[in-house]
């Protein structure tokens, strides 16, 4: 049995575990995200996989938050602000001496869900995490898409609503700058789990309007969605989500598109992290 590391950066955790060929997480852990300095960061995340690592592993493969330069040579998460053109898949190598491959970390979620989750029996579908960012990962005939820097499938950067909030990319009406933790927080008042249940539906809403539009675009008929605040809204939201799809994806292909829950719970980030590296070597 071969095994990979798994690594998840994330603007609230950090996640780090060992995973076998056959998708069984053998172990993780996880950590909050330090605010201090990069240095701090990189330190929390590297002591978290010496908890995990067996010594064993073949390559270790890293979801992260974007964007990024190709291959995660640099990264500069938006959630992550001490983190700038960050030298990460070299820092990882160095300290690891194992082949390392980094990509976004919704990409790494929608190879995960695709493997052992939710769409593993589905080949075109969107990945999506609903969490302290908002991001995607597209497969289409079975291939993630990567895009020109690898940077495809921001979904959390679709306007869903004209000349709306500033959200952290600079512009006006993401979907993120409704959608994410800190938005949500920052517009109620409220940490999204006291999120009143207008929220929630309208969370649910923007997020089923963002999913129409890709199902139209791109002919595909599926969205997981994984996520602390998707997951955390549950049910309410979800049916706001598909009452919206129904809605708005209305042409002869995208017609009975769906949205679905992510299937890996709370190792998602570790087992795509996972499968990032498997598939790299």
């Amino acid at each position: 049995m071969a095994t990979a590391l798994g690594i998840d950066i994330g603007g609230t955790k950090l996640a780090a575990g060992v995973v076998s060929d056959t998708g069984e997480v053998v172990t993780s852990r996880r950590a909050p995200t330090p605010g201090d300095g990069a240095e701090e960061v990189y330190a929390t995340l590297l002591s978290l996989i010496e908890e995990v690592r067996t010594g064993d592993e073949v390559a270790c493969g890293v979801g992260c938050g974007g964007p990024m330069a190709p291959g995660g040579e640099e990264v500069s998460p938006l959630n992550i602000g001490v983190w700038r053109r960050f030298p990460l898949r070299r820092r990882l190598a160095e300290s690891t001496l194992l082949p390392v491959f980094v990509d976004n970390d919704a990409k790494a979620l929608a190879l995960g869900e695709g493997w052992v989750g939710a769409a593993r029996d589905s080949k075109d579908f969107i990945a999506m995490v609903v969490s302290t960012g908002v991001g995607g990962g597209i497969v289409l005939n079975g291939r993630l898409l990567d895009g020109a820097a690898g940077n495809a499938g921001h979904i959390g950067h679709m306007i869903v609503e004209g000349e709306g909030r500033k959200c952290g990319c600079g512009a006006h009406g993401c979907l993120e700058a409704y959608a994410s933790g800190p938005s949500i927080e920052a517009i109620t008042g409220r940490p999204p789990e006291e999120a009143p249940p207008e929220v929630v539906e309208r969370t649910g809403t923007l997020v089923g309007r963002a999913v129409a539009s890709v199902a139209n675009l791109l002919d595909l008929g599926l969205a997981v969605v994984g996520g602390g605040v998707a997951l955390g809204f549950g049910e309410p939201f979800f049916a706001a989500a598909q009452a919206q799809i129904d809605r708005s994806a209305c042409l002869d292909f995208s017609t009975g598109a769906r949205i679905a829950r992510a299937g890996l719970g709370g190792d998602g980030g570790v087992l795509g992290g996972a499968r990032v590296g498997f598939l790299g070597v």
